[in-house]
């Protein structure tokens, strides 16, 4: 069966509207995640929170982003996945918004609504992308995935900066309710009439599907990767050797080619819908990655970057390509968002889990047992592409 999109009744609404759109969303998916960890320190000391409780604010945040994704199926059904994505984001607006009241309680409300609506935006617009752009699912869900690495990047760079200007670090923090606002008014009226499409019979969670469960392992280990080499990797460095601004480099470096990845890999693939041989370059660069580093961190002459730049092709290309595969070979919107949501909800509870298990590895054995647990990740997310890609396995 090969992953030819449905064709049908389509709104009076341009693709190039609707994509920018999906865009301006995606801009917000990762920025509330990415301003935090520069601000860490400083909220701690103004806060009086411990390192555990304060590390604890992110993985709830993570872990509601699951919680979103399971429940992002049953809000669309009830009020359309378009209406589903408004909702999200208005629930990170409200999040956003709320970390301007700086306390430990608005801290983690405001955390909590964030991943919410992560969850619930990043399942709907999987719908919205297999409806109405079904001819352009990978380079949609590659530009999709950059303008999240985007918003991130900017996230980040910004955080230090905006505290200065603004005059707290709380104010940084509210800053992003601007972008999800802004999104919200973009959304609302490309995508208001988008419903009129008729919508297929309602779909729950596909535990039982074939597909859907190898689905969930390559999305679910290409997350594993992204958080355990986001946690970790700078500090493994700086185990090596390295001071902390070159291991800052480093994470700086694997963050940025994550962007080009997203945006070719998936455009290659669909040019010929040829999933599988592109999934497995991925997985290629992944174990390439993890094993030069767990042999040979600092290689002569080029050091560590070959290590750095295959593990970041890896997890940059890994997440659209888990996308684009649901979109291309699932038959309606409401099945792709049910399966999205069910990918997508196991592996933010997995990347939620990753790294602090990775944590207690280090302590117990070393920074080369905690490689293990990605190796792994890489080995399982291989499997999955053998099932998937030469049997062509499709949602039936």
């Amino acid at each position: 069966m090969t992953d030819t999109p449905l064709t049908g009744t389509r709104p009076a609404v341009r693709p190039v509207v609707v994509l920018l759109a999906v865009l301006a969303l995606g801009v917000n998916l990762r920025a509330a995640l990415s301003v935090y960890p520069p601000l860490l320190e400083t909220i701690r000391a103004d806060l009086g929170l411990s390192a555990g409780f304060a590390g604890l604010v992110q993985a709830a945040t993570i872990l509601m982003m699951g919680a979103g994704s399971f429940a992002a199926p049953t809000l669309a059904r009830r009020v359309g996945r378009e209406q589903a994505a408004a909702l999200g984001i208005a629930a990170i607006a409200l999040g956003t918004a709320t970390h301007g009241v700086p306390a430990a309680v608005t801290l983690v409300v405001g955390s909590l609504a964030i991943g919410l609506g992560i969850g619930v935006v990043g399942v709907a617009i999987t719908g919205v992308v297999r409806d109405h752009l079904p001819e352009r699912a990978g380079a949609a869900t590659g530009l999709y995935t950059v303008s999240m690495m985007g918003g991130a990047t900017v996230a980040s760079l910004t955080a230090l900066p905006l505290q200065d200007a603004l005059g707290g670090w709380w104010w940084a923090l509210a800053a992003w309710t601007v972008p999800a606002v802004l999104a919200l008014v973009v959304w609302w009226p490309a995508t208001r009439r988008l419903h009129d499409i008729p919508a297929a019979a309602p779909v729950r969670l596909p535990w039982r599907n074939r597909f859907a469960r190898l689905a969930v392992l390559f999305q679910a280990m290409s997350s594993v990767q992204f958080y355990g080499w986001l946690t970790w990797l700078a500090p493994f460095y700086e185990a090596q050797g390295f001071s902390p601004a070159r291991a800052a480099v480093l994470l700086s470096v694997w963050n940025v080619v994550q962007i080009p990845a997203a945006l070719l890999v998936p455009l290659a693939a669909e040019r010929r819908r040829a999933w599988a041989p592109w999934a497995a370059f991925c997985v290629a660069c992944a174990a390439i990655g993890v094993t030069g580093t767990l042999v040979t961190p600092v290689l002569p002459v080029v050091g560590p970057w070959v290590w750095v730049v295959l593990a970041s092709v890896a997890v940059g290309a890994g997440f659209p390509l888990g996308l684009a595969v649901v979109a291309w070979r699932t038959p309606d919107g409401a099945t792709s968002a049910s399966v999205s949501a069910l990918t997508l909800g196991s592996a933010y509870l997995l990347a939620a889990v990753a790294p602090p298990v990775m944590g207690v590895l280090i302590d117990l054995a070393g920074f080369r047992a905690a490689l293990g647990v990605i190796a792994a990740g890489v080995v399982v997310q291989g499997v999955a592409v053998v099932r998937l890609g030469p049997r062509r396995v499709t949602y039936t």
